[in-house]
């Protein structure tokens, strides 16, 4: 359980943290952080931002996760490729990323636009940084490292650049080993003794696919990492290029994306090698695995540690006070600035966001509340209540369960969302949303007094 939060100043001119990095290694890297996608399995979610400035345990948004891998690596100079609802997107990076003028680091936008060059929307994640091909060119540039804005984890990309160097690769694309049963939602390669990437199967589902990408458990354990059961190493979508050799796919081609062109191109022309990492990794593509993810951090045992002084997760410092409990019950749950929490309320297993109003007696289980983006005043109060409409926040005797709460959602009193028909799929245009076996209450909803939720969109 945990109450407030630290806020994190950033001074970037050094490193904010501890780490050992070799900072002259890393100086020649560029860093394109992909974030421009539709995000269409995150809906509703993604319905007004795009998916890197979804919130993520409370109080960060996706999006930091690369930017704070980036900057504790070493890698002060990133791009943000948007496209789709970046509107929220741009303004957490402007007021979260800002480098001391003396250090030359920099985390700026490329949004999508209109050049003599290029006069359509990013086709692909290959395309947008085509589109944008001149940056790369500068001279003091070795390495571009293009990275996901959609995953969590914790990776040193010094680490990355070594085994790029030491191999003298062309591409270096870090790999983590999985099991059969997950494997068709990756794409696996398939190597040599030396980890060089000799093909690339994009999620195979057969058993004899399987055996084509199939990798020797006792070269995993060689690697330093524990097999257990894992045979297939999987693309985690991060790529180290030799700056010249990326000039040479993206201008020689007209490949839109770089997991299904040219990486398997890459692999055909140029060595490509793999960078082994066991660690946690999560794609948060899905409501699914957006839920699990952030249950999973409120846990008492997290298998990702957000409070981790050498490599900590950045996000905007908000200048909000410490939530405040009055009588509740809270277990297993990451509790965020700014709350307050009635009498009576018990709250398990559960990521309660920044601003949250609980009333009384309120029980919250197995969900994710994002929160509030500012505070009703009691006048403003008055006037929603006179007009029937609750205030923002949770009503006195409501139940949510295994549901994610979007923000500035009004919900009343002794409102019951909890899905207890089963029900897996809900049309996204209904009043709320079930996917994955999850309820989602999309921002800004209203549920009345004594709303619950039946076994039809209504």
């Amino acid at each position: 359980m945990i109450f407030g939060g630290l806020c994190l100043l950033f001074i970037f001119a050094k490193k904010a943290s501890t780490r050992k990095v070799n900072l002259m290694s890393v100086s020649n890297v560029l860093a394109l952080v992909l974030g421009g996608g539709r995000g269409t399995r995150l809906y509703p979610l993604t319905r007004d931002r795009s998916k890197p400035a979804v919130p993520l345990a409370g109080k960060y948004r996706i999006i930091d996760v690369p930017l704070s891998n980036c900057i504790n690596s070493g890698v002060q100079r990133i791009y943000v490729m948007t496209q789709f609802n970046s509107v929220s997107l741009h303004r957490h990076i402007r007021r979260t990323y800002r480098f001391d003028a003396f250090s030359g680091g920099y985390v700026e936008i490329l949004a999508a636009q209109q050049t003599n060059e290029a006069m359509a929307w990013y086709q692909g994640t290959a395309d947008a940084v085509r589109q944008h091909i001149k940056l790369l060119q500068d001279s003091d540039i070795k390495q571009v490292l293009v990275l996901s804005g959609d995953q969590l984890y914790r990776m040193n990309y010094a680490d990355l650049l070594a085994t790029h160097e030491a191999n003298n690769a062309d591409v270096t694309i870090a790999g983590i080993p999985v099991s059969d049963n997950v494997s068709s939602a990756f794409g696996i390669m398939r190597f040599n003794s030396t980890g060089r990437v000799e093909g690339f199967l994009e999620k195979p589902k057969s058993a004899a696919e399987l055996e084509l990408v199939r990798t020797d458990p006792a070269w995993i354990e060689q690697a330093g990492i524990q097999a257990e059961g894992r045979s297939l190493m999987a693309s985690m979508g991060i790529y180290l290029f030799d700056r010249d050799c990326l000039l040479d796919l993206l201008l020689k081609t007209d490949y839109q994306d770089f997991g299904k062109e040219v990486f398997p191109a890459a692999i055909r022309a140029k060595h490509v090698q793999l960078h082994p990492f066991d660690g946690y990794w999560e794609d948060i593509g899905t409501i699914g695995s957006y839920y699990q993810c952030n249950i999973d951090l409120a846990s008492s045992k997290p298998p990702f540690e957000l409070a981790t002084p050498h490599a900590p997760i950045y996000s905007r410092a908000r200048f909000l006070p410490p939530s405040r409990v009055d009588g509740a019950s809270v277990r297993g749950s990451l509790i965020s600035d700014g709350c307050t929490i009635g009498a009576g309320a018990v709250i398990e297993n559960s990521v309660i966001g920044l601003r949250c109003q609980i009333g009384e007696n309120v029980v919250i289980k197995n969900s994710v509340v994002l929160g509030n983006d500012y505070y009703e005043t009691p006048e403003r109060i008055e006037v929603d209540l006179s007009q029937n409409v609750p205030p923002l926040g949770i009503g006195d005797g409501t139940i949510i369960e295994k549901a994610i709460i979007d923000k500035n959602v009004r919900i009343g009193s002794h409102v019951k969302i909890v899905n207890e028909f089963g029900l897996a799929e809900l049309p996204e245009d209904a009043p709320f949303t079930i996917r994955d076996g999850v309820v989602v209450v999309p921002k800004n909803a209203i549920l009345h007094n004594g709303w619950k939720l039946t076994d039809k969109a209504s």
